[in-house]
């Protein structure tokens, strides 16, 4: 059995089930505590792109109505907006602290603003290109690699 740090990556918010699936890939494979997700997805989609990861990653379910009520349960936690907006500190001199949420946005749009103001902190990745953002499951993997790379 993998050790499992106290990391919380909430995808409340993120609508597609290809990026809700790889994500739970990617939080299996690196040792994430709990992946929330807006509601189950035994799609055979999700199910081919997790290639099993959802059998042993800790799944848990909140709708983004339910959202802020969620997030003001969470008071142990520190809730760190991943984001390309607002005033941000850079991921790469972030030190997260152990019992954090990674909250990531909606593919389009982002994280609303009136989630935003619930959160603890917000950081994001430092880009280079033209495009104007990552894919929210690639910009959460490096996040939770980098959280890892911290606490390991």
């Amino acid at each position: 059995m993998s050790l499992r740090l106290p990391l919380t990556v909430c995808a409340s918010l993120v609508e597609k089930s290809v990026n809700q699936a790889a994500l739970c890939r990617t939080c299996e494979v690196l040792g994430v505590n709990r992946l929330v997700l807006p509601r189950p997805n035994d799609s055979w989609e999700f199910r081919k792109i997790t290639a099993s990861a959802q059998q042993w990653q800790r799944l848990e379910y909140c709708t983004p109505e339910y959202l802020p009520q969620w997030l003001a349960q969470q008071r142990d936690y520190t809730c760190v907006a991943l984001t390309v907006r607002g005033n941000t500190q850079p991921l790469s001199s972030y030190v997260f602290s152990t019992k954090t949420i990674l909250l990531l946005g909606r593919e389009l749009t982002g994280i609303p603003p009136e989630i935003l103001a619930l959160c603890d902190v917000a950081i994001t990745i430092m880009q280079y290109g033209r495009v104007e953002s990552l894919n929210v499951q690639t910009a959460g993997a490096i996040a939770i690699y980098e959280y890892n790379r911290q606490w390991r």
